[in-house]
């Protein structure tokens, strides 16, 4: 008997926005879904680079485009950091201590959102979003199973430390183990954040999940608390000393 999951994958992985990402479409009604996501991730990198000396954030950033010339992609991102920082009592903030602009915080999970509804409007019904770490899952993975993501030890990325199934929910790690010490606290922003190494968040899609692990994890060691008490929110740290706290709820995810 074939398989019903497995007569339409399609896998791919591109470096785009200056990292890895991967997209596995299992029931892909045509190859289309797979370029017109990959050609989206493009077009959000020239938008919001902060190193591509012609994006929009740029010009936005340098006074050659002002507020009310800028597109609807910058608004609705800004009016998004602006909402998630009033809710992280400003643990979360794309300004930065230059008092230039920095999206990069939130475009990544901002972006992936928006490829998995294009995925969803192509009519696939069971796929998996790898951009960087960040996730987004639909449906099954092959073999009519369920998706499984693997948590890296931040002190050796050859091992994983925890698997878990998000059973349709994003997941998104921060933390200092790979690109170094590019979180910052903003209430703080001289002080490196070194009582915390990892923290993963499951939310209800990639996006809540990329911008509270962020937030979160400006908070240090108290981040993970935080994450406690929102709602829809799971999360699981990992200290300096590699002692690991997760949320209530975290369990739930956990392959046993």
């Amino acid at each position: 008997m074939t398989d019903r999951y497995c007569h339409r994958a399609v896998r791919e992985t591109q470096i785009v926005m200056g990292m890895p990402i991967t997209v596995e479409i299992i029931d892909c009604p045509s190859t289309r879904p797979l370029s017109d996501v990959f050609a989206y991730f493009d077009a959000i990198d020239r938008r919001f680079s902060v190193f591509r000396p012609d994006s929009e954030i740029i010009a936005f950033n340098r006074g050659r485009v002002m507020r009310t010339e800028i597109s609807a992609h910058l608004q609705e991102v800004l009016a998004l950091a602006d909402q998630t920082r009033r809710r992280t009592h400003g643990y979360f903030d794309i300004c930065r201590p230059d008092g230039l602009i920095d999206p990069s915080g939130i475009v990544k999970g901002w972006a992936i959102r928006n490829a998995s509804r294009l995925i969803d409007a192509a009519g696939a019904k069971n796929y998996l979003i790898d951009a960087g770490g960040d996730i987004q899952s639909r449906g099954k993975a092959p073999g009519g199973m369920e998706w499984k993501i693997g948590i890296r030890n931040p002190f050796n990325d050859r091992e994983i430390i925890k698997t878990v199934h998000p059973f349709g929910r994003g997941v998104a790690t921060s933390g200092t183990y790979t690109r170094g010490h590019h979180i910052y606290n903003p209430h703080r922003p001289d002080h490196p954040i070194t009582d915390i190494v990892s923290l993963t968040v499951i939310g209800a899609d990639v996006l809540q999940a990329d911008l509270y692990a962020t937030a979160a994890f400006a908070m240090g060691k108290d981040g993970v608390y935080f994450i406690e008490e929102m709602p829809q929110l799971e999360g699981y740290a990992i200290d300096m000393d590699g002692v690991a706290t997760q949320t209530t709820g975290f369990g739930t995810f956990v392959v046993s």
